[in-house]
């Protein structure tokens, strides 16, 4: 009796992620500053998250702080704070990956959308940017308008270009 084969990603499944990965990052930097806006898209989220759930938790850790300190560098009045944050997003991501990331499309958008809010409570939180009532109209108006576009984004690329952006299980 034969053993059945377990299945692992070939070199066409890696470069096809760190394609999806740079297209995205491309876009980050490209795209979303034609949009500037309070409630704008977030690629790096999309990018982070949909890269973690095909690595392992500490190699989505450094992807994430890696992305993190690129961005910081643009930033650098709250150094460390992307990198951080980023960080933490992406271990959690690939840590939760089996839960959220079965390949339904639904529950991959309420997982970006939750992603991108918590991304955005944490860097307010993190850099000061805001306070008092600016700060709850942030929290509660802003960021959940970024989150449901990234997200809305998120589940039309993922439709779009499947191949590109569906996670491998392991």
């Amino acid at each position: 009796m034969s053993r059945p084969q377990q299945q692992t990603p070939g070199i066409g499944s890696a470069i096809r992620a760190w394609l999806g990965f740079a297209i995205l990052l491309t876009a980050h930097f490209a795209v979303r500053p034609l949009f500037n806006g309070r409630a704008n898209v977030d690629f790096i989220i999309i990018a982070i998250l949909f890269s973690a759930v095909r690595m392992r938790p500490g190699l989505a850790a450094l992807t994430g702080f890696l992305t993190g300190l690129a961005v910081d560098a643009l930033a650098p009045g709250s150094f460390g704070a992307s990198a951080l944050v980023l960080t933490l997003v992406a271990f959690g991501a690939s840590w939760l990956k089996a839960v959220f990331f079965a390949d339904h499309v639904a529950l991959t958008g309420l997982f970006v959308f939750a992603g991108k809010w918590l991304f955005d409570i944490a860097m307010t939180l993190l850099t000061g940017g805001a306070s008092g009532a600016s700060l709850v109209v942030t929290l509660l108006l802003w960021s959940p308008l970024s989150a449901a576009l990234t997200a809305l984004l998120a589940v039309l690329l993922l439709t779009v270009f499947r191949p590109l952006y569906r996670p491998h299980t392991t």
